[in-house]
């Protein structure tokens, strides 16, 4: 009877356990939204910091992996590849490496929620991977090769693939954007691998694919370009020029971009986007680092106008505010355009510290399980700050690589 009762006490505390570190979960999650929700209204960052940006992404990337248990093109997809140029990784890098590494290695289990929910996962999966292994020089890991081989087996006798479909631009609404995610992958794969039978077949009909498609709106066509900075001749080199030349004459006046004026893209609720609306994070940070990728110097008038208005509209939490195409509420795309901001500030010379050697990034923790989203060279010049178009001090802001260092 003794040891019955113990059986039933030690049960009854692991119960106790379980729920608490839910409730703990869902209390992390549940923050991490009010905070999203609120980050219009959040003041600006008195000093601009990538330490306290790199915190903030830790954070809201923990929260949605473990809470949601899936992958989003706007939160732990970005942050995967953005993350990892900040340096100085954290446990919650290793955590949100570990899910995907996890849910590459049992795809193919039989158990219920083991199998890719979309094909975009596979292909979401692959890119972010990829991205993270080059960001961390430790060459291409065998579960990343695991995911571009699958990712090919996806690919459309048109070279295209098949993409999320949510009503939720400019990220899960058609079928190109997964085309181009899917050239991005290959095109960050480290070592060799664009160069395998297999790669360099895929690579052909994806360039007939754009041949034979034009990017629907400006923001394809960006990022379109970025990805052929990696993989050549996906785009024409007037293709090029004309896009770099509409992305420049649609740079705000106190200097960045808004997302709006990338595409028309209409609300829920009907109505049109403003593409006049003031500068955002993703825009900004998106247009900034594609142009730098594309070979436009850091010292260039507009991306120093660019990345000073990033410089002075850091808000308090360490995320940069972008608000949502679709509804207002819930501004998820601030933590996709946080980590453009992240890359378009790297891209200009800004750092922290280096990466820890790639032996430190521990990817042991299996924490968690499930699907995708079911919501479907540097220079020395000093940028003008401003913020909203108005003159802010110059500020520091962790240290300058050397001019002329080695980008990723």
């Amino acid at each position: 009877m003794l040891r019955s009762n113990r059986t039933i006490l030690r049960f009854g505390m692991l119960i106790a356990a379980i729920n608490l570190a839910l409730i703990e979960s869902a209390q992390a999650f549940q923050s991490a939204v009010e905070a999203e929700s609120s980050l219009a209204e959040e003041p600006f960052a008195a000093v601009p910091s990538l330490e306290k940006a790199a915190r903030a992404l830790d954070r809201v990337a923990v929260a949605w992996t473990s809470e949601r248990k899936c992958g989003t093109c706007h939160t732990n997809y970005p942050y995967l590849a953005a993350r990892a140029k900040l340096g100085n990784l954290s446990d919650s890098y290793a955590q949100v490496r570990a899910f995907f590494e996890d849910r590459v290695a049992h795809w193919d289990d039989a158990q219920a929620g083991a199998r890719p929910r979309w094909d975009a996962e596979v292909i979401a999966t692959a890119d972010a991977l990829a991205r993270s292994d080059l960001a961390l020089g430790a060459g291409l890991h065998e579960t990343t090769r695991r995911a571009l081989d699958r990712m090919w087996t996806l690919q459309k006798a048109d070279g295209g693939f098949t993409w999320l479909k949510c009503g939720w631009p400019p990220l899960e609404h058609d079928d190109y954007l997964g085309a181009i995610v899917a050239a991005l992958a290959v095109g960050h794969a480290p070592g060799d691998y664009a160069h395998t039978p297999l790669a360099r077949a895929g690579i052909e009909r994806l360039k007939r694919y754009f041949a034979k498609n034009q990017a629907p709106d400006l923001h394809h066509g960006l990022v379109l370009l970025w990805a052929s900075t990696r993989v050549g001749k996906l785009i024409s080199d007037d293709d090029r020029s004309r896009i770099i030349a509409q992305v420049r004459a649609l740079e705000r006046p106190g200097g960045g971009w808004t997302l709006a004026s990338l595409g028309s893209w209409k609300r829920r609720d009907g109505s049109l986007n403003p593409p006049d609306a003031p500068s955002d994070g993703y825009a900004t940070g998106l247009v900034i680092y594609t142009l730098r990728q594309a070979g436009v110097p850091a010292s260039d008038p507009a991306i120093v106008r660019g990345v000073g208005w990033l410089l002075a509209n850091q808000r308090s939490s360490g995320l940069w505010f972008t608000p949502s195409l679709n509804r207002d509420g819930e501004h998820y795309i601030s933590r996709a355009g946080s980590a453009y901001a992240v890359l378009a500030l790297e891209s200009c010379g800004y750092s922290t510290t280096p990466n820890p050697r790639p032996a430190e990034i521990k990817t042991s923790m299996r924490s968690f399980s499930p699907g995708l989203d079911a919501e479907c060279p540097a220079t020395g010049a000093t940028p003008p700050h401003t913020r909203h178009g108005r003159s802010a001090p110059p500020r520091s802001i962790a240290q300058r690589r050397p001019p002329g260092s080695a980008q990723a």
